[in-house]
C-alpha cells in the first residue's frame, strides 16, 4: 500500500489543503462542546438571554467555518484519491503494454481487468478516507482526550475502562478480516472469468446447447463469491454494534458518576455536558480508526495485486538498439528451438531455413506440429530457447520490438477487428495511410467488392470483435490491414482458411505483384494455398520434415504426400 501511495507526492497540493482544513474542522469541533458548556453555566442557568444569543452567533460561525472546510477537503481528498487512481491504471496499462505472451498467460486475462478496475477503486476509496480520517481521527482522539481531562480528571477514568474493549474488538476485526478480503479478490478473479468466456463464447455454447451447464458454472462462481462477501460482512457488521455498546455504556458511565461530582459542587452541569460530547468525539475517532482497520486490509490486499503486476519483469527484455536494414526482405531462422514455459518436450526443434525479397515460404503440417509457434517467434512474441531468428539481416534480439514489428505485416490465425470504421481498421496497420492506399489493400484483399455493398462503404461501422461481418470478411480486413503498411515481411498464420477457393486463388495471384519486394510468409492447412509457394517447409511434430517446391516434396517427402492424398483426388496430384 505504501508503494502506491507514495505516488501521491505528484498531488502534494491538494493532500497538504486536505491536511490543513481537516486540522481546521477538527479545531472547530473540539471547540463547539466547550462553548455548549459556557453558554449552559453561564447563560441558561443564569438567565442571561443576550449572552446565550451572544455565544449561540460565535457557535453558528464555528460550526460554518467547520462545514466550509470540511466541504473543500472533501474536493481536495477526491482530486488526489482520483488522480492517484488514474495514474495507477494508466501505469498497469503501460507495463502490461511490455509483457510478452508468458506474462499474459501466467497472470491471466481476466485477473489483470480485476486488477485494473475493481483492485484501483479500493485502493481509490481508501486513500480518500485516508486523507480525511488519517488527520481527524487522531486529532480528534488526542484533543478530545485533553479536553475532557481539563473538564474532569477524574471523570476521564471511565474513558481509561472503556478503551481497551474498543482496541480488542479493533483488533478481533483486524485478525478475522484480513484472510477473507484476500480471498473475496480472488473469487471475484474468477467470476470475471467465467462471465468473460461465456460473453465471448456465446456461440459455442449455443451451438452445443450448453447454456445449463454453462449457468450452473457461473451460479458456482457466484455463489462461491456471495458466501465469502457474506462471511466478510458479518465481520463487519459486528463491528457497528459492538462499538455503540461500548459507546453508550461509557456515556451510561460519565453520565452516572458525572451525576454525583455534580451534587458534590466538584462538577458543573455545562462541564458535564461537555464532556460528555468530547467522549462521543473520542470514541467516534475509534470507531473512523475501526472503519480504516477493516477498509485499509481489504485496499491493501488489492494494492498487493497491483504491485504483483508493477513489479512483474517482461522476461523478454526490450533492449536491441540495432536497425533492421542490412538485407531487406530476409528472414533467417538458424538452428532455432522453443519451449513453451515449464513445458518438458520442445515445441520446435533445430529449425533451419532462410527466405529472401520476392520469395514466398509456406509451412504446412499436421495439427499440433508447431506451425503457429513458429510464425510467432518472428514477431517476437515469446523468445527463442536456443538458437537465432534473423530479420533483414539482424538478429531480432538486437533491434528494439518496434524497429522488428514495423517490418512485419503480421495477420494472425484469428481475424480480430476493433470497433470504429472499416478505413479506420485497415488503417491500424499504417496510422497516416491515405484512402487512395486504403481502397487499394482492400482491392488487391479482395475485400472491395464487399466493401462497396455496404450502406457506409469505407466509413461503415465494424461492432466490437467484428460480429457484424462473416469470417471471410473480417480475414480479408485483416490481410488488407498487413498489407497497407507495406512492410518487409509478411505473415500470414493460415489467414486464407475461411476463403473459398475462387477468392483463395484470386488473393494469391494479386499478393504475388503486391509482394514483389518483400518475404511472403504462409501457414496453410490447405494443399491449394501452398502449391505455387517457392519453398515449402513441412513441419512434423516440430521438426523440418523437409523442405522444397511442390514437385519435389511430392516425389521424395513421405509426409507430405500423405497430406496432399489427404486433400486432392489422383486426378488432380497428377
Amino acid at each position: 500500500m505504501l508503494k502506491l501511495l507514495k505516488r501521491l507526492g505528484v498531488y502534494k497540493t491538494a493532500v497538504l489543503a486536505v491536511v490543513l482544513l481537516v486540522f481546521l474542522q477538527s479545531m472547530a469541533d473540539l471547540y463547539l462542546p466547550t462553548l455548549m458548556a459556557d453558554i449552559i453555566d453561564n447563560g441558561v442557568v443564569t438567565g442571561d438571554t443576550p449572552y446565550i444569543w451572544k455565544i449561540g452567533g460565535i457557535m453558528l460561525g464555528v460550526t460554518a467555518l467547520g462545514a466550509i472546510a470540511s466541504v473543500i477537503a472533501s474536493y481536495y481528498s477526491s482530486k488526489a484519491a482520483m488522480g492517484l487512481g488514474r495514474d495507477i491504471r494508466r501505469s498497469v496499462f503501460n507495463h502490461v503494454e511490455r509483457f510478452s505472451l508468458q506474462e499474459f498467460d501466467q497472470v491471466g486475462t481476466a485477473s489483470l481487468i480485476t486488477r485494473t478496475t475493481n483492485d484501483i477503486t479500493q485502493v481509490q476509496q481508501v486513500v480518500i478516507m485516508l486523507l480525511r480520517m488519517v488527520v481527524s481521527a487522531p486529532i480528534m482522539f488526542v484533543g478530545g482526550l485533553i479536553m475532557a481531562v481539563s473538564k474532569d480528571a477524574k471523570l476521564s477514568l471511565v474513558i481509561v475502562v472503556a478503551m481497551p474493549f474498543l482496541v480488542g474488538a479493533i483488533l478481533l476485526i483486524f485478525w478475522k478480516g484480513m484472510p477473507l478480503f484476500a480471498e473475496v479478490q480472488k473469487r471475484l478473479d474468477r467470476l470475471n472469468l467465467v462471465l468473460r468466456e461465456n460473453l465471448t463464447g456465446v456461440r459455442v455454447i449455443r451451438a452445443f446447447n450448453r447454456e445449463r451447464e454453462e449457468k450452473v458454472r457461473l451460479n458456482k462462481a457466484n455463489r462461491e463469491l456471495t458466501d465469502v462477501s457474506i462471511r466478510v460482512n458479518k465481520v463487519m457488521a459486528g463491528m457497528m454494534p459492538v462499538m455503540m455498546l461500548v459507546m453508550n455504556l461509557t456515556v451510561v458511565g460519565v453520565i452516572w458518576f458525572g451525576g454525583m461530582r455534580i451534587d458534590s459542587g466538584a462538577m458543573q452541569i455545562g462541564d458535564l455536558m461537555a464532556f460528555i460530547q468530547y467522549v462521543m468525539q473520542i470514541m467516534f475517532a475509534l470507531v473512523m480508526a475501526s472503519v480504516m482497520f477493516v477498509m485499509v486490509p481489504r485496499a491493501a490486499v488489492s494494492a498487493r495485486r497491483i504491485n504483483e503486476v508493477l513489479e512483474m519483469e517482461p522476461t523478454m527484455q526490450d533492449e536491441g538498439v540495432r536497425k533492421a536494414d542490412r538485407e531487406r526482405g530476409t528472414l533467417v531462422f538458424d538452428r532455432v528451438t522453443f519451449r513453451y514455459p515449464g513445458a518438458e518436450e520442445p515445441v520446435l526443434s533445430d529449425v533451419s531455413f532462410s527466405a529472401k525479397a520476392g520469395e514466398v515460404t509456406a509451412i504446412i503440417g499436421g495439427t499440433g506440429s508447431g506451425k503457429s509457434t513458429l510464425v510467432n517467434l518472428i514477431p517476437r512474441f515469446y523468445d527463442v530457447s536456443e538458437g537465432r531468428i534473423r530479420v533483414n539481416g539482424v538478429e531480432i534480439s538486437d533491434m528494439p520490438q518496434e524497429e522488428l514489428r514495423s517490418k512485419l505485416g503480421f495477420v494472425p490465425q484469428k481475424a480480430l477487428l476493433f470497433t470504429g470504421s472499416i478505413a479506420d481498421n485497415i488503417r491500424f496497420g499504417k496510422e497516416n495511410a491515405t484512402i487512395e492506399e486504403i481502397e487499394h489493400a482492400a482491392r488487391v484483399a479482395q475485400a472491395e467488392e464487399f466493401i462497396l455493398g455496404l450502406p457506409g462503404k469505407y466509413e461503415s461501422i465494424v461492432e466490437q470483435g467484428g460480429s457484424n461481418l462473416s469470417g471471410g470478411q473480417k480475414q480479408r480486413l485483416s490481410i488488407a490491414r498487413a498489407l497497407v503498411r507495406k512492410p518487409d515481411i509478411y505473415v500470414f498464420d493460415d489467414s486464407f482458411s475461411a476463403l473459398d477457393f475462387k477468392t483463395d486463388a484470386a488473393l494469391r495471384k494479386a499478393l504475388r505483384s503486391e509482394t514483389e519486394q518483400a518475404t511472403v510468409m504462409i501457414v496453410a492447412q490447405r494443399v491449394s494455398t501452398v502449391l505455387d509457394a517457392d519453398r515449402i517447409i513441412v513441419l512434423e511434430d516440430g521438426k523440418v520434415a523437409g523442405v522444397g517446391t511442390h514437385d519435389q516434396l511430392l516425389e521424395d517427402n513421405a509426409v507430405y504426400r500423405e497430406i496432399v492424398e489427404s486433400q486432392l483426388s489422383e486426378e488432380e496430384i497428377a
